[in-house]
């Protein structure tokens, strides 16, 4: 992290008066962000971050405070107060977007649903369109 995001980051991070001294949150926060853009795990993090429990333990904390909303939020402010926000900025990934097992509608047995398909077929006097043999 540069000096100018740090110097942007740091007043919206909690650093009580007895907690680490700026510098080790500085190389804390490096680590978790090392950590989310190569995605490796935990124990994987270098050293130089400090110990990898440690980075776990202030981002749990962190997550759980709602600090990264926070500082989020607070950048994007920043960043509208400058006008230097727009919607090409905006990015949506549904590449991890997981649909439960039930939203695909209930699960049919193969013989009840050839009997709804020739149902249909009859009633509608249409011929099956489905690849399952239906139509007799």
């Amino acid at each position: 992290m540069t000096d100018t995001e740090w110097a942007l980051i740091e007043p919206h991070l909690p650093v009580a008066a007895t907690g680490p001294l700026p510098r080790r949150v500085r190389d804390q926060l490096n680590g978790i962000l090392w950590r989310f853009r190569t995605g490796s795990g935990w124990r994987d993090v270098p050293e130089r971050y400090r110990p990898w429990s440690t980075l776990y333990s202030r981002f749990n904390g962190w997550a759980k405070a709602g600090v990264f909303q926070d500082l989020m939020n607070a950048l994007i402010a920043e960043a509208a107060a400058r006008g230097q926000v727009g919607l090409e900025l905006v990015s949506v990934d549904s590449t991890i977007v997981r649909a439960h097992q039930e939203s695909a509608g209930p699960a049919i047995a193969g013989e009840t649903l050839d009997a709804l398909e020739q149902a249909l077929t009859e009633e509608n006097g249409l011929r099956c369109r489905s690849s399952r043999r239906c139509c007799g």
